[in-house]
């Protein structure tokens, strides 16, 4: 059994795991990175990039669509499909593992478990086993996996989850999604898109429950007149599949019931915490790691272990993981020097207030901070202003018939914005003002002086400062 030390060894090499690799190293010290699956994660292979790659080209014609004197062109599938192979490598991890050794860094392909609060042992896909010590810390980046739901039928169904929908070689004629958030509207519109003839959407309650209401209404008029069967609080009784790869019945509490090829889960995720070795460290597998503002594991014995990206359950972005493994990288050099790092820690309002987030849906769903009903449970004394994207030139410039809202949550006693929901085409781009007026706490009287551009949809933030008295 052979064994090696390092200053900081990574289990998982997703977005998260690369990026601290990136900063132990840049900042002087030894990194080991260990991946069982692909290099790269979930978000290269199976989430945020084939997803988006599918969506692009449906965006595309639907905003040339709303232009009066442009013509339609039928979006080529198998051209997509293509693209979306080359967009994730063919699977191919090769430019990634050369990014991590290229830092330089080791990486060591095979399962990673935890011996200690210092030690993983590694099985190598050859069987052999090998034993890493790290001087300093051991990250956990595993990330997370999609639920299943405990409904009878449903696992032995064999449903898809985003892995399967993303990597799909061919569109299903009909398909069932149960699920009401980012994936299950994402994927309804990608798959009606690209030519399933029916796709149904089993949402438990409304879509995008934790959501300005105005955001799922918005989508869910848009996915009906695309022809997508949308049914809100719907329960599922059980699913029934007779044949390994055959037509898939759903029964729902109604008495009715839904038939399609494909049934695609989309209803959480949990933590990818299992066979990590957590009880070597007196902590629950399976579970979420708690971890404090340094991304340090709480309630494990030396100081040693930090979790970042998912798996600690602060937020299930691809962006956040990399922010908080930034964080984490920048204050394991810190504590390996001996030098202060208490300015290093994760930002209160980065997570107190929420992070960033979009939909790549048509119309697109972004939102950073505070919904106006989280605000209200937290008992800030608040406003909240929303204003109708129809309403703007810029918006008129881009075509008819287009729908969206914006909406800013301000709290009243410090005069900042500390929420901001827009929906609509093309709005992620506001989101990032959105974003630092929230993390920064830039009041309202600063932000009447930051004037945007005419004619752009930007040009909303002027109105709802209008709106609000200013």
């Amino acid at each position: 059994m052979a064994h090696d030390e390092f200053d900081v060894i990574v289990i998982g090499a997703g977005p998260a795991g690369e990026n601290v690799a990136s900063r132990v190293v840049r900042g002087g010290l030894t990194a080991a990175v260990v991946e069982n699956r692909l290099a790269g994660g979930e978000c290269s292979y199976w989430a945020c990039i084939p997803s988006k790659t599918l969506l692009r080209p449906l965006a595309l014609a639907a905003e040339v669509s709303r232009v009066p004197g442009m013509r339609l062109a039928a979006v080529d599938v198998d051209a997509v499909l293509r693209r979306r192979n080359e967009a994730i490598s063919e699977l191919d991890d090769t430019g990634q593992v050369g990014w991590i050794e290229g830092l330089p860094a080791r990486f060591i392909r095979g399962w990673g478990r935890l011996t200690s609060s210092r030690s993983v042992a590694v099985r190598r896909p050859d069987g052999q086993e090998l034993t890493l010590s790290a001087r300093h810390a051991i990250v956990l980046a595993t990330g997370s996996t999609p639920i299943i739901p405990d409904i009878p039928g449903l696992a032995a169904a064999r449903p898809w989850t985003n892995r399967e929908i993303t990597g799909a070689d061919v569109i299903p004629e009909r398909l069932i999604i149960v699920g009401g958030g980012a994936v299950a509207c994402e994927m309804a519109q990608a798959m009606r898109g690209h030519g399933a003839r029916q796709v149904t959407v089993l949402a438990r309650g409304s879509l995008l429950r934790r959501a300005e209401p105005f955001a799922g209404e918005l989508l869910a008029e848009t996915m009906l007149d695309a022809g997508i069967d949308v049914r809100l609080n719907a329960q599922v009784a059980r699913v029934d599949r007779p044949e390994p790869g055959g037509e898939v019945t759903v029964h729902l509490a109604d008495a009715s019931c839904v038939e399609a090829n494909e049934i695609l889960v989309a209803a959480g995720r949990k933590a990818a915490s299992a066979g990590l070795g957590l009880e070597a460290v007196g902590l629950t597998p399976g579970s979420w790691l708690n971890v404090d503002d340094s991304l340090r594991a709480v309630d494990c014995p030396g100081g040693c272990l930090y979790a970042v990206g998912d798996l600690n359950g602060r937020s299930l972005l691809t962006h956040m993981g990399k922010y908080q493994a930034r964080v984490c990288g920048d204050v394991l050099v810190a504590r390996a020097r001996g030098t202060d790092d208490t300015a290093l820690s994760l930002r209160d309002h980065a997570h107190a207030y929420g992070a960033p987030y979009v939909l790549f849906t048509d119309p697109q769903v972004c939102s950073v901070g505070l919904t106006e009903a989280g605000a209200r449970a937290r008992g800030l004394r608040l406003r909240a202003v929303e204003y109708d994207l129809a309403g703007l030139a810029g918006t008129y410039v881009l075509g008819d018939n287009v729908r969206g809202r914006a909406k800013i949550v301000v709290d009243e006693d410090r005069r900042v914005v500390v929420g901001a929901t827009f929906v609509g085409p093309g709005t992620a781009e506001l989101l990032h003002a959105a974003t630092v007026a929230v993390t920064s706490g830039i009041t309202l009287d600063q932000l009447w002086h930051a004037v945007p551009a005419f004619p752009t949809v930007s040009e909303v933030w002027l109105r709802m400062l209008e709106a609000y008295g200013l």
